[in-house]
């Protein structure tokens, strides 16, 4: 086993699933961004056998490399292919806390490129970042989306769980957090006015530790 075990990525390409299926796992605790509104030191404070996946630790790395023992931290760059998450991006960029909304304001200070080429920048940059993060890491490993059933069984060797791996498989077969469902939601929040969007996205992202 391992003090630690992150899950990296860009965002839109199937977090939640993991965390799903890591809740299948007896001898480690797990959760989905579940110290995101918090600051400094507290914001990497996570437990002891405990695996994260949180899309904003890419802007956190220093702060992990220099807040976890790489000899006992396992790391995962969970991917999906780049265009397809670029896409998804594209179809939330309304949302008032979307990260690629922040990206083009932010940090490339109000670019006027189509929405579709700004979500795609964005995903090249957070996974190049990643990249550079671990390739120095001892304990390590690529996720595809694309290949979950194989590759979680390689990550379920690799950080020793213990469980039950038939049912932790099978969260790979369930959508969750779907651009439809987020256009659905803004939908719903017009009758209370525009206003509320962004709370009750913020409702809808939120995971809390298990």
């Amino acid at each position: 086993m391992y003090r630690n075990v992150f899950i990296l990525c860009t965002g839109r390409c199937g977090s939640e699933a993991f965390i799903r299926a890591c809740r299948h796992i007896e001898n480690y605790t797990s959760g989905h961004e579940t110290r995101v509104h918090l600051l400094g030191a507290n914001r990497i404070d996570y437990p002891s056998e405990h695996i994260e996946a949180d899309n904003r630790l890419s802007w956190f790395l220093g702060r992990l490399d220099s807040g976890f023992d790489a000899s006992d931290t396992f790391f995962v760059h969970l991917k999906r292919n780049e265009a397809q998450v670029a896409q998804s991006f594209s179809g939330r960029s309304w949302y008032q806390g979307s990260i690629t909304r922040a990206y083009r304001c932010g940090i490339l200070m109000l670019n006027k490129d189509p929405e579709a080429d700004v979500c795609l920048d964005f995903v090249q940059t957070v996974n190049e970042n990643i990249r550079m993060f671990l390739r120095d890491k001892p304990h390590k490993m690529s996720f595809h989306l694309e290949e979950a059933r194989s590759d979680f069984e390689v990550f379920w060797r690799c950080i020793g769980a213990r469980g039950r791996f038939d049912r932790a498989i099978k969260e790979f077969d369930k959508k969750s957090n779907t651009n439809q469902e987020m256009e659905e939601r803004k939908r719903q929040s017009s009758r209370y006015g525009r206003s509320n969007i962004s709370h009750i996205a913020r409702g809808f992202g939120r995971r809390f530790l298990r």
